[in-house]
């Protein structure tokens, strides 16, 4: 089976892990040119007034391009405790709520210097918690020519304008979510999402 090729990510989005449960091994590109506006430093979570994203602040580098081992952490604003609170206040209610909090409140109180570190951190978390045995590998170059790999770079992303495929392997099957009371069925949001509202279930889903 070929090895699934994936970009970093920030509380990853349902279809991600879908993707892992489906091979075996997969690993994380590290060395491409880091990407705005994607689920790199980002996530999103289903709120009381609609969808919320929680975006890390990543340090700008006076407009040149870096790669994204290189993406800093930027502390200057208090965006761990938003994070935390959004989070909170959108799942207090939901039924597993408490049962994953202590797991995942110590990302938002210590501090990652690199994107990157902090990312494979969550989802090492992430994969435990959804009985997921694998091992979380970064490329030790940049992969131009992915041979033996299934890659979704740029297939995974918060903009459908900007994927380059579409997966039509991947169906977001409906569940209950927090406020469906108020919205309709919001497909493939953080995983978080389908955590906290389907806890042990979640392994099955995907």
């Amino acid at each position: 089976m070929s090895i699934l090729l994936l970009n970093t990510a920030y509380f990853p989005p349902i279809q991600y892990f879908s993707k892992i449960k489906e091979h075996e091994q997969f690993c994380i590109e590290q060395y491409e040119n880091y990407g705005k506006q994607s689920y790199r430093n980002r996530c999103r979570i289903q709120f009381a007034n609609g969808i919320m994203p929680l975006v890390v602040p990543v340090k700008k580098k006076d407009g040149q391009k870096f790669l994204t081992k290189e993406a800093q952490i930027d502390y200057s604003c208090k965006w761990q405790k938003l994070h935390f609170k959004s989070i909170e206040s959108a799942y207090k209610n939901s039924p597993f709520y408490d049962y994953y909090t202590e797991d995942l409140s110590i990302f938002f109180e210590s501090r990652e210097k690199y994107l990157l570190d902090l990312n494979n951190r969550i989802l090492e978390t992430l994969l435990s918690l959804l009985s997921l045995k694998r091992t979380i590998q970064c490329t030790a170059d940049y992969i131009t020519s992915p041979a033996g790999f299934c890659d979704y770079r740029e297939i995974i992303h918060p903009k459908p304008s900007r994927c380059k495929a579409e997966d039509s392997n991947f169906i977001c099957r409906p569940y209950t979510q927090t406020f469906n009371d108020r919205f309709p069925f919001v497909p493939n949001l953080s995983i978080l999402d389908l955590l906290f509202n389907t806890g042990p279930e979640a392994p099955a889903y995907l």
